[in-house]
């Protein structure tokens, strides 16, 4: 079943004007795939394979006499000091779509990785399949339950889905995370870390609460929150707060940003089973959220909004230092306004105000709130109010 990702209209662009473009993204994600759509002229090198790594003993002769060619480097992140060679080599011929390199791993959390090759690449993160991408046979409701991963959500059933979760969740706890960083982590924390994250997704993040829990630092639970979100496994929410004058919530918000992951982390059989625990409104939320992140506008940041005196938002959509939209994120198709959304409003102004829902109609509520389904949010709304 083919998936037409809609970066590939902005990465095709990309290359056209860029000598080295990079897709970033969590292993899986089908960034190789993409890659190799985009050029009819490619040499492709693994970095995990040892017959590439060997080619790039002397990288900068080699990779010069690929010159005409376009140059696809996955797990980029694994050769660190390849970045600094591919100065001089733009440098000396800056033919736009020279490179593409693909990473598991946020370049700022790589060791070694201190040429940020500014004014030379265009970094652009590839997500796992979002809901405005789906083909017509995958429903809304199996791209919740099983997160956006193409092998999990593409699956025969949903046994295959959770087998193939099971796999991946091992191979990041085991190994990947420790190798894309090149660290030392304890799988066995890291996985009971990984857990505590899915069971409190969507709560306030206190690292000595997790640590106690733990046994381990304050220093280490941040540093591991580090990798999980640099491998683009966890969303950090920040709060908004610039207003001074009021007493705000000052700590993250995390989340598990695939909801696939999330449902394998706390073992809920199937997409029923999912209604009755008591993190479903956690994982909603979180689905919304990751939804909206993937199109939203580059010039417009994610934050949420909670003042001790009870006022509060989900989600705050910001451009510059302007709350844009307030969001209010709900299970249920026919929401009502809660006062702590009002209390926002008239904290903040915003000129828009919603309430999110799964599958509700479009309308007016009160206080000037729209109603809306997350589909049409997605398609219809978002793009104009950028």
């Amino acid at each position: 079943m083919l998936i037409i990702r809609t970066l590939t209209k902005q990465l095709r662009n990309r290359l056209k004007k860029s000598p080295a473009v990079a897709i970033l993204g969590p292993r899986q994600v089908g960034k190789t795939t993409l890659a190799k759509s985009l050029s009819d002229d490619y040499i492709y090198l693994d970095m995990e394979n040892p017959r590439d790594v060997a080619k790039l003993q002397d990288a900068y002769t080699f990779l010069e006499s690929l010159q005409d060619h376009t140059v696809i480097v996955d797990e980029v992140q694994l050769l660190p000091a390849l970045f600094s060679l591919l100065r001089p080599l733009i440098d000396a011929k800056r033919t736009p779509g020279r490179f593409i390199l693909l990473g598991s791993a946020s370049p700022e959390l790589v060791k070694g990785v201190s040429e940020t090759l500014a004014g030379r690449i265009s970094y652009n993160e590839l997500c796992p399949v979002g809901l405005t991408e789906l083909p017509n046979e995958v429903s809304f409701e199996e791209h919740w339950f099983r997160g956006g991963f193409p092998e999990s959500l593409l699956s025969e059933n949903d046994l295959l889905s959770k087998e193939w979760i099971d796999d991946f969740i091992v191979s990041y706890v085991e190994k990947d995370l420790a190798k894309m960083f090149s660290v030392d982590l304890a799988p066995t924390l890291l996985r009971n870390f990984w857990s505590m994250l899915a069971h409190l997704n969507g709560n306030l993040f206190n690292a000595e609460s997790f640590a106690r829990s733990l046994g381990v630092s304050a220093p280490t639970v941040n540093r591991y929150l580090d990798f999980l979100e640099g491998g683009f496994l966890i969303r950090r929410l920040q709060p908004w707060f610039v207003n001074a004058k009021k007493r705000l919530i000052k700590s993250p918000k995390t989340y598990i940003r695939d909801t696939g992951i999330l449902h394998r982390l706390l073992n809920i059989p199937g997409y029923s089973d999912l209604f009755g625990h008591p993190a479903v409104g956690g994982s909603w939320e979180g689905y919304v959220i990751e939804q909206i992140y993937q199109i939203k506008a580059k010039q417009t940041d994610l934050f949420f909004y909670r003042t001790q005196t009870g006022a509060e938002c989900d989600l705050i959509l910001v451009q510059g230092i302007t709350p844009l939209a307030c969001i209010e994120i709900k299970l249920s198709n026919a929401p009502t306004v809660s006062k702590g959304f009002v209390s926002c409003i008239k904290d903040l102004e915003p000129k828009y105000r919603y309430i999110i829902t799964p599958k509700s109609e479009t309308y007016l509520s009160s206080n000037d709130v729209t109603v809306t389904n997350l589909k049409n949010f997605l398609l219809n709304i978002l793009p104009q109010i950028q």
